[in-house]
């Protein structure tokens, strides 16, 4: 039985994996490495310091200040998310899903702290949460579990008895990993892209989760 439902937050609970891009791009293009919104997918799910890290590598003769870098994409993200940030469709829905069946809910981002609270702050729903817990807390990010099986210890559950809901890969990794079942909701997924395969269930929004579904999951 499913006795909680753990998010991931950038792209499941608000529309800002393209404002992290923006936020990203922006940055390195002021210290002259020509990054683009399409190249950033390749860092969906990480960490900011570890997408620091990911280009630092791919442009190893350029100078990265790390914490400058990340402190920067960070100011500059918080700034998109307060004047654009947009709750994901479906979002008042699923919260009441899980509401009204009494199953408590959690919060597992690999965004930081000060990130999640400019979120939360935005689309109201901190008060419905059990838990929140960032990743940056943890040694490693996404694709590694440990932001969920610590999440999981704080709401006193076991992992197998969790659901995470994630938008990337990396995510759905990290939450196959620490044992929990997971529904992935990619924002764009053609019928031959087998990416999210490893996924107990896939949809296209979360206005799409039925009783049914949870149902199927507990089996």
């Amino acid at each position: 039985m499913i006795k909680a439902v753990i998010f991931d937050m950038d792209g499941v609970l608000i529309d800002s994996e393209f404002l992290w891009r923006r936020a990203t791009v922006k940055v390195f293009n002021n210290i002259n490495i020509s990054l683009t919104i399409d190249m950033c997918k390749a860092t969906m799910g990480l960490r900011i310091d570890e997408v620091v890290d990911y280009w630092e590598l791919k442009y190893p003769t350029k100078e990265i200040k790390k914490e400058k870098i990340v402190t920067d994409i960070l100011q500059e993200l918080i700034s998109l998310i307060k004047t654009e940030g947009k709750i994901m469709e479906g979002v008042d829905y699923i919260i009441e899903f899980f509401t009204s069946r009494k199953i408590p809910m959690a919060i597992a981002s690999s965004s930081p702290t000060n990130v999640i609270n400019a979120v939360l702050k935005k689309i109201l729903i901190k008060d419905k949460m059990l838990v929140i817990h960032s990743a940056e807390n943890e040694s490693h990010g996404k694709p590694h579990p440990s932001v969920y099986i610590t999440t999981a210890e704080k709401l006193g559950i076991s992992p197998s008895r969790c659901l995470a809901f994630e938008d990337s890969l990396n995510g759905v990794l990290s939450a196959k990993a620490a044992g929990m079942k997971c529904v992935a909701v990619p924002r764009h997924l053609s019928d031959k892209d087998e990416t999210f395969n490893i996924a107990d269930l896939i949809i296209m929004s979360l206005n799409h989760f039925t009783l049914e579904n949870l149902k199927n999951l507990e089996n």
